[in-house]
């Protein structure tokens, strides 16, 4: 008989997951795990079961636009997928977002969405995209304060009931420029007692949402960042038309196939300001904030998935007379593999916590400097972790893992937004610079992992050293650099600094984790995750000034 290989399965994802229910035995009250387990598992079996085989065999469908009927009517209609179809019902009634607006178990409500997020986002093909930006609407309008506003949407885009619930889009990026936003060319003209907006939308992920929020120039103000304003946009009017927008046509991307992302133009859009009409990128802050924790959430959910993956073929693959798991180059990479996802899962998490708190009213003031913090470092080391992984995973399954029908190569190519939506690497560590050049200071950081630090287990005291020698290297170089060098040259060394700090962090919660491991369990696998990721470097500054260099590199 011809040899067929067997191809990897998943199973449940969430009894499959050790890191995951370690992580909620210690960061949950014993009665909040028993109560949410349930709906844990049922999802973690879905995901790794019916859904994922669907995702699989969809994997080729995209959504179409249809921009004019067989009449010449425009009607620029965009048909989802029927996979996301699907999805859209399960993100509502799951309470994907609405869990954090119910708040049922207080600042924990966070973790219990995000749990629930990443058990199953791996196989939605990206419908975290719309839910991210519908919970970072939410938050926003919440922090606006604006009564009439939060009023009419917040209760739909928490709403558990499909038919009911609301999704939002992010209109911000333009033909100008993707982050640098203080030059968006929209304008916002007030019309017969109403605003209505006139621009491009260069990229907007959630055209087939129910609302937008998005920045315009109000006419009359300055140029630059300080005059623009934040607006509500309903994407339909009530009788179903399009609000004057325009599809001009769904973006060719080189992965998220699925999520159907368009260039728009708004000719006269109803608009509605958010809070007043100035401080428009103050005023979306709230947003990045949660945004960029879906994203390192999205990056951990597909590390997971890649390595799953890989670690159930690697028992069905048989070659040079062993199956791959008894092999010990294989092993070794798929240890390399599973001590970078754990750190990632635990800063994930632990900016998943603070989010909680502050929410709650519960967070201190420490940790509210923390989040401010960890938030754009979260992002950028998970997303380029993810990225990394997602290539490390297709190699393992050898040429299998470059054949499209296999469904894997939608990992690497899904993996490669992670990076680049919400603000690049090189971007998101300009945003810690000009954090600490307010005043902020890697004070809140240091505190953290000394803490950490303090727990290890005598075998990782080496560990610990070493994460805090990394930190006390950037704070160092901060100084040193700035007197010598300037802003200039503090900038050239942004991303060293940041993929720094944001590793060092890592392993500090690793040997945390560890620690607890070991006290609670007897278990060591957390003390070989620690010690392993250590081995893949941590401190990537360079003390000396390389911009000279770099320009004659490229000259």
């Amino acid at each position: 008989m011809p040899f067929f290989q067997t191809p990897p399965e998943l199973g449940n994802q969430y009894t499959g997951d050790r890191v995951l229910r370690d992580y909620l035995e210690r960061a949950l009250p014993p009665d909040m795990r028993r109560e949410i387990e349930g709906e844990l598992s049922e999802i973690g079996e879905l995901a790794g079961g019916d859904l994922y085989q669907q995702s699989v065999r969809e994997r080729l469908d995209e959504p179409e636009l249809t921009q004019w009927d067989a009449w010449g009517n425009r009607i620029d209609h965009i048909e989802l997928t029927p996979l996301w179809k699907r999805v859209s019902r399960l993100a509502a009634s799951y309470g994907l977002v609405g869990t954090a607006y119910e708040k049922k178990h207080g600042a924990l409500s966070r973790i219990h969405q995000f749990t629930k997020v990443y058990l199953i986002d791996g196989s939605t093909a990206v419908y975290s995209c719309p839910l991210a930006m519908t919970d970072g609407a939410a938050k926003t309008l919440l922090t606006s304060g604006n009564k009439s506003l939060i009023d009419l949407a917040v209760p739909r885009l928490a709403h558990r009931d499909p038919d009911k619930a609301w999704t939002s889009g992010q209109w911000m990026t333009e033909r100008t420029g993707g982050s640098d936003v203080a030059i968006t060319e929209s304008v916002a003209k007030l019309e017969h007692g109403e605003y209505r907006i006139y621009g491009t939308k260069w990229f907007s992920s959630a055209t087939t949402a129910n609302m937008a929020l998005t920045l315009a120039r109000p006419e009359g103000n300055p140029p630059g960042g300080s005059g623009l304003a934040l607006f509500y946009v309903e994407v339909r009017t009530p009788e179903g038309a399009l609000n004057n927008i325009r599809v001009n046509r769904l973006k060719d991307k080189l992965g998220t196939r699925m999520v159907p992302t368009a260039e728009l133009t708004l000719e006269g859009t109803r608009a509605i300001p958010v809070s007043g009409l100035t401080g428009g990128i103050k005023n979306i802050t709230p947003m990045l904030s949660v945004t960029r924790t879906w994203n390192a959430i999205g990056a951990i959910t597909g590390m997971r998935r890649g390595l799953a993956l890989a670690r159930d073929y690697a028992t069905r693959r048989v070659a040079f007379g062993a199956p791959l798991a008894k092999k010990p180059l294989h092993v070794e990479t798929l240890a390399d593999m599973e001590a970078e996802y754990e750190g990632a899962f635990l800063f994930a998490f632990r900016v998943v916590e603070l989010l909680g708190k502050e929410e709650d009213g519960s967070i201190s003031e420490e940790e509210k400097s923390l989040l401010r913090l960890l938030t754009p470092i979260v992002k950028l080391t998970t997303g380029k972790q993810a990225v990394a992984a997602a290539s490390e995973a297709l190699e393992a399954f050898g040429g299998a893992g470059y054949v499209e029908d296999t469904g894997l190569p939608r990992l690497l190519r899904d993996a490669q937004v992670l990076s680049i939506w919400e603000g690049t690497t090189n971007v998101l560590s300009l945003d810690l610079l000009r954090a600490l050049s307010r005043g902020s200071t890697l004070d809140p950081i240091g505190k953290e992992m000394q803490r950490c630090a303090d727990a290890a287990p005598t075998e990782l005291r080496d560990a610990a050293n070493a994460a805090m020698k990394a930190l006390a290297h950037a704070n160092a170089w901060l100084a040193s650099t700035l007197e010598a060098g300037g802003p200039e040259a503090i900038e050239a060394g942004a991303r060293r600094l940041a993929m720094t700090i944001g590793r060092a962090y890592e392993l500090a919660l690793l040997v945390k984790e560890a620690a607890w491991l070991l006290s609670t369990k007897q278990d060591r696998r957390g003390v070989l995750a620690a010690k392993r990721f250590l081995r893949h470097g941590i401190d990537l500054i360079t003390d000396e000034d390389t911009r000279a260099e770099a320009e004659a590199l490229l000259g």
